[in-house]
């Protein structure tokens, strides 16, 4: 025999989670409960004590009533600076936020009932970095695909005509007449040094030394051809002893400083540069300096294109420029600590004894 309560047997249904308590509900509450106790406080307080109010009021009860009436706003404008100073330092973060530059937060710790606007607004900078960050990673990678591309193209298809070309009028200048020489000499000098033009363009397009021979290398070609282009004197100073770093690190390292010696080039006017990429404490720190022309920074796409490659990789990018005193532009690297593996135990079991 079956119990009665056995079978379709109803069971209580859940109730739904309750929805947590937004923070403007949340600070009014904590407003209005604090008035009110104040409000009390000062009614109690005046119905205990041997205080009376005369109708009209006298000039002798005037002092006390202000006295009470100073208290609960004193009280009052405490709790409520209390409570909103946090928006002050949000709406200064909010007006000077820059995802490129630097990744400010407010911290919440002790900010009363505004702790959860603050996290949420601090969480979203952090989606909103990590979204730009992703983006700029797929753009730069683009970007580089795109610039293999166009130096392949140098190379292989404009390159080897113009290297055709140059072998025909060679051949042409074997034969041709003496009074024609010189015009073909002139023609097969010009297409050698649109040869060479085409051949530098798809090396700064294409780092072929970083890729073939490494940054230290790369970093010297870098540095040649920004010399015999503009003419200045480049100190050099690069530790070859450099911690290992990864290939987009190093390819970062070398857009930033090409980026760099490029508007010093169109721009500084300088006559000395100085190249330095060392190890420091637990970073690579590239510097470059010039005596330009220096003056206000006007951070264009150049300026911004080399803040976007920094946050790829963490670093830090830190530009200084003073009128005729020059720029200098520091990158700091941080190097990742090496994981270190657990040893493995290779005594095994030991024996019971028997």
């Amino acid at each position: 025999m079956s119990s009665p309560t056995s079978g379709n047997q109803e069971t209580p249904q859940e109730r739904p989670p309750r929805a947590p308590r937004s923070p403007a509900s949340a600070l009014f509450r904590r407003l209005f409960l604090f008035n009110g106790l104040v409000f009390a406080t000062g009614l109690t307080t005046l119905a205990l004590s041997p205080a009376t109010v005369s109708s009209p009021v006298l000039l002798n009860e005037l002092p006390i009533l202000a006295v009470g009436l100073a208290a609960m706003l004193t009280a009052n404008a405490l709790v409520l600076r209390t409570s909103l100073a946090p928006l002050g330092a949000l709406t200064v973060l909010m007006e000077r936020v820059d995802l490129v530059r630097s990744s400010d937060r407010i911290p919440s710790s002790g900010n009363g009932d505004l702790v959860n606007l603050l996290d949420t607004f601090n969480a979203m900078l952090d989606r909103l970095e990590a979204e730009r960050s992703s983006s700029a990673a797929h753009a730069l990678a683009a970007q580089e695909g795109e610039r293999q591309r166009i130096a392949r193209e140098l190379h292989d298809e404009i390159g080897q005509s113009l290297t055709a070309v140059l072998l025909t009028l060679k051949r042409v200048v074997d034969r041709a007449p003496e009074e024609l020489r010189d015009e073909l000499c002139a023609a097969q000098e010009t297409v050698r040094a649109s040869l060479d033009e085409v051949r530098r363009v798809a090396r700064r397009l294409r780092p072929g030394p970083l890729e073939d021979l490494g940054l230290i290398s790369a970093m010297n070609s870098l540095a040649t051809d920004f010399s015999a282009l503009s003419g200045a004197t480049v100190t050099r100073l690069l530790d070859s002893r450099l911690p290992q770093v990864s290939g987009d690190t190093e390819l970062v390292i070398y857009r930033i400083a090409q980026e760099c010696l490029t508007n010093i080039a169109r721009h500084a006017r300088a006559s000395r540069v100085e190249l330095s990429l060392r190890a420091e404490g637990g970073a690579v720190v590239l510097r470059i300096t010039d005596d330009g022309v220096g003056g206000p920074i006007r951070e264009g796409a150049g300026i911004r294109g080399m803040r976007e490659r920094a946050m790829l990789i963490g670093a830090d990018l830190d530009i200084e420029s003073a009128p005729t005193r020059g720029t200098r532009v520091r990158l700091t690297v941080p190097i990742p600590e090496p994981v270190r593996q657990p040893i493995p135990d290779t005594a095994g079991p030991v024996a019971d004894d028997p």
